[in-house]
């Protein structure tokens, strides 16, 4: 038995590892900015290293003016998002920027892509784009960007299950425009059970849904040491948190996902038409590098300020310590006093911390608790953020 589910989760490990390298996992980002830039402090003095994701969060801290953000993604085709991003603010205008990332489709989007963002591309990003520009083409099934890549794809189907059930769409829709929480809990108290019915529950607790979501077999093990009802019993209480206890005006992470676009009302903030010309003016101050966190730093050894390590270590715990501790080692050497790190993880409690971290980091816990309350996307069981001494 037990070599049975090692080869089990050997394969499930390789499920992951091919669609992850081998897609666009991230459309848009699944952290909440409001709460990092309140915990981060960062300042013009902040030389910053981060997780790419979808980029939309780099974009974000810029408006904390930031010396330099160097983002950080073993995916080249994350990266290739970021830099289409990049090249939307600083060598197009806000019109194409809203157009590809606020409608999340142009019916000239290819005449766009080869006038105002190929020429700028850089040489990895280009045959990207060039292969997969129609993202942004409102033809065929798939009809936004939001809808595209593998987590994309989830949100399509969820898109067109609504679309099959009119009642709970109307319902559903006027959720996002409620007004007042008391009106929130109402309508959604209303869907909740049609929403997440045996089927979607059944869907969510598998691997390779997991896999096209972007959460690897260790974090679902973390999931279900702390939700008895798997991954659905913890998506389920995430979503009573979010659409329940906290305004829906401004979450704009839930209505993408939920209708495959934003509003000039509810976006991210790198999507403001009052922001672009800032942006645009700061966005060189971003250096986007293909690697790993440990090899980026390895080649450009600084004191850095801020560290955001998204979930990953969650995996690596799981999987590679010596990796693991490699990386805080290599994090402590190159942080200055003061720096701040920020984390994530599917874990209601994290435990793989190193000794030797948990000797030099001091991990903050009155803001955490407070703001992780308070984040708009309510997908993470804990956030830590550390502070070297």
């Amino acid at each position: 038995m037990i070599k049975v589910n090692r080869t089990l989760n050997q394969i499930q490990d390789k499920v992951f590892h091919n669609i992850h390298n081998n897609n666009l996992i991230y459309n848009t980002c699944w952290e909440d900015p409001r709460c990092d830039r309140q915990m981060l402090d960062i300042d013009p003095d902040s030389e910053m290293v981060m997780i790419t994701s979808a980029g939309c969060n780099a974009l974000d801290y810029l408006l904390d003016n930031p010396k330099a953000v160097n983002t950080i993604d073993m995916n080249p085709r994350q990266n290739a998002l970021l830099d289409m991003k990049k090249v939307l603010l600083r060598d197009a205008d806000y019109e194409s920027l809203w157009s590809f990332f606020g409608e999340g489709n142009d019916l000239k989007a290819n005449e766009i892509y080869l006038k105002k963002i190929r020429p700028f591309l850089s040489d990895y990003a280009k045959p990207i784009w060039d292969r997969k520009i129609s993202y942004f083409v409102p033809k065929g099934l798939k009809k936004s960007f939001y809808f595209r890549g593998t987590s994309g794809a989830f949100a399509w189907l969820f898109y067109k299950y609504i679309q099959t059930r009119p009642k709970i769409r109307q319902k559903l829709f006027a959720l996002l425009d409620a007004q007042t929480l008391e009106e929130q809990k109402e309508l959604y108290d209303q869907v909740e059970t049609k929403l997440i019915n045996f089927m979607v529950r059944w869907l969510m607790n598998r691997h390779l849904t997991l896999s096209m979501l972007g959460i690897p077999r260790a974090q679902r093990q973390l999931i279900l040491e702390d939700y008895p009802g798997g991954v659905s019993g913890f998506a389920l209480e995430c979503l009573q948190n979010v659409f329940t206890r906290l305004s829906i005006q401004d979450n704009y992470f839930w209505r993408c996902y939920i209708t495959g676009n934003y509003t000039k009302n509810c976006c991210p903030n790198y999507l403001v038409e009052g922001n672009y010309e800032t942006l645009r003016n700061r966005v060189d101050n971003i250096h986007i590098h293909t690697n790993t966190i440990s090899n980026f730093l390895i080649e450009n050894p600084k004191p850095y300020s801020h560290y955001i390590l998204l979930d990953h270590q969650d995996w690596l715990a799981a999987h590679d310590v010596p990796a693991l501790e490699e990386e805080w080692r290599l994090i402590l050497e190159n942080s200055r006093p003061g720096t701040k790190i920020l984390i994530r993880s599917a874990a209601l409690r994290i435990d793989f911390f190193p000794d030797f971290v948990l000797d030099r980091v001091e991990f903050e816990q009155e803001l955490t608790k407070k703001l992780h309350k308070q984040d708009r996307v309510g997908t993470y069981g804990s956030v830590y953020l550390g502070i070297v001494k």
